[in-house]
């Protein structure tokens, strides 16, 4: 089925061929390749928005099924009933406690179109988002490579987690490899992008070193937004620091080596704070302020393959880009929903979709930065895995509120810790240590993600450090740096909470006490 302005139409096989569904407009393609059913769409003559794939198949009444999120998941990722309209980017679950078995399906990584599923107990859907900006994609002549589906089943004896882990493994096979555990420090959870300098960022080198204790592997220390003109967000322009505070972008990179740390830095690649050239931006929605690019113009994606070069040759080992969901669309993961963005616009360029358009900024990053590690944050995992080292998979913990990195730390390392090492090195976001959170819940969390093997960010205010704190986070950071407990850790819970208490670690159980005396404090966001 195809969607236009007039309706859906159902697709009809066609007798002649085999695998191809037709409507008056539109040609759909199934054939088996070489890692699983290869979906191809032509649509010549009109315009296209979605085409539904329909498997009908049943899926236990009893089931718990499992979704994915659009770009970082932000708390919200669970086993649950059936819910027919749920929405499940991406990839789904479904686990019988039943007959003890898992069963699964999903899109490789990279498609060309927004993928999700919706799942009932008579069979699933998979939608295919082929959209432009906020209305139908013009393929014209262009036969799109829109998808392709792969499918796991576990036995009675495969765990959840192990059959996820399958289901990843099948969704990607490139993943760009890391020569080292990713580990290291960063200021934005007690700075928040202002009144800090040089000074801090050094202070903040010489003290994720001095927990690394001459470990071989060197740790990072990541300057967070604020050091740029353009201030904390949007930031930008990308050509040069603070004047009279950053104002030797390379031999600042070349002092945080000096402590022996490894420089990294934080960008906003596809806005900026000053636009002189309003060609230059995106149409469609477009928050007071945010100067957002078109990034179908060649012009835009040279100038931030420009950026991230420039970056790099400053001497920075690392470039964490961030802001591209919210920039191509004008909405964060929650908002996106099944219409990703607001309706009735259109990029410059109508020929592609909004997959291909993240896809080809992504590209344009890596392209650019060389032997840098490239970290992403709120880009679409999915879409970056293989373009990406290290990716963002939930949004932000929290310096000033723990019932948030609760919230979103402990879920999302719960539940998409099996994209680590298949898609890229995850990140469940930094472990603040600051006075006004509490370190007995943030020493926890630690804990948990140094046995992890994932990747491994804290952000320690000066203020909060004792002895004590300062020998907790130097047992994680070493542990990180060699890649955390052998095997990492299982979630043993989580078909029954959002914030897994018990873990299996090294051939052990771990119990982690997440709540507050009060519990759990309701969030506005």
């Amino acid at each position: 089925m195809h969607e236009r302005a007039d309706g859906p139409r159902q697709a009809r096989p066609d007798a002649g061929r085999s695998g191809r569904f037709t409507t008056a407009e539109v040609e759909v393609g199934l054939a088996p390749g070489p890692y699983g059913l290869d979906v191809t769409v032509a649509c010549p003559n009109a315009g296209l928005s979605w085409v539904v794939l329909r498997w009908r198949r049943p899926v236990a009444s009893s089931a718990l099924v499992l979704g994915d999120t659009w770009e970082r998941s932000y708390g919200d990722l669970s086993w649950r009933h059936h819910q027919p309209e749920r929405l499940l980017p991406w990839s789904w679950l479904a686990h019988d406690p039943v007959s003890t078995t898992t069963t699964g399906m999903g899109v490789r990584v990279r498609p060309n179109a927004f993928c999700a599923w919706t799942v009932d107990e008579d069979g699933c859907s998979l939608w295919l988002d082929v959209r432009n900006g906020g209305g139908p994609v013009s393929l014209g002549e262009r036969v799109l490579s829109a998808a392709t589906v792969v499918e796991v089943a576990g036995d009675v004896n495969a765990s959840p987690y192990a059959v996820q882990r399958g289901l990843t493994a099948a969704m990607c096979a490139d993943p760009l490899p890391l020569a080292e555990p990713v580990v290291g420090a960063n200021n934005w959870y007690y700075a928040y992008g202002r009144d800090f300098g040089p000074a801090q960022i050094l202070r903040d080198a010489e003290t994720i070193v001095s927990y690394a204790d001459g470990h071989p592997v060197r740790p990072f220390c990541v300057v967070d937004a604020g050091w740029s003109p353009g201030g904390a967000c949007p930031g930008g322009p990308w050509t040069a620091g603070v004047p009279g505070l950053f104002d030797d972008m390379p031999a600042f990179a070349a002092d945080i080596a000096a402590r022996g740390a490894r420089p990294g830095i934080w960008m906003r690649p596809a806005a900026l704070s000053t636009v002189t050239d309003p060609a230059r931006l995106r149409p469609g929605p477009r928050p007071a302020r945010e100067q957002p690019l078109d990034l179908t113009l060649p012009g835009n994606l040279q100038a931030i393959g420009e950026d991230v070069a420039r970056l790099v040759g400053w001497g920075f080992e690392l470039v964490k880009h961030d802001f591209s969901t919210f920039d191509a669309f004008g909405r964060f993961g929650p908002a996106m929903g099944a219409e990703l963005t607001d309706p009735g616009w259109h990029f410059a360029d109508r020929g592609r979709t909004n997959a291909e358009v993240l896809l080809r900024l992504y590209e344009t990053v890596r392209a650019n930065a060389g032997d840098a590690v490239v970290i992403g944050c709120n880009t679409v995992g999915h879409l970056a895995a293989g373009l990406v080292q290290v990716q963002r998979i939930g949004d932000d913990t929290s310096g000033r509120d723990w019932e948030r990195t609760r919230r979103m730390g402990v879920n999302t390392l719960a539940y998409r810790l099996a994209q680590h090492g298949s898609f890229f090195a995850a990140d469940a976001d930094c472990v603040p240590c600051t006075p006004v959170t509490p370190w007995e819940k943030n020493r926890q969390f630690l804990d948990l993600v140094a046995r992890s093997g994932t990747a491994l960010f804290v952000s320690v205010d000066p203020a909060a450090r004792t002895p004590k704190v300062d020998a907790d986070l130097r047992a994680a950071v070493r542990l990180a740096l060699d890649g955390g407990e052998p095997g990492g850790v299982e979630p043993l819970d989580w078909l029954s909470t959002t914030a897994p208490r018990r873990w299996r670690s090294g051939g052990e159980e771990l119990h982690y006490d997440w709540a507050e005396p009060v519990g759990a404090s309701p969030l506005a966001s």
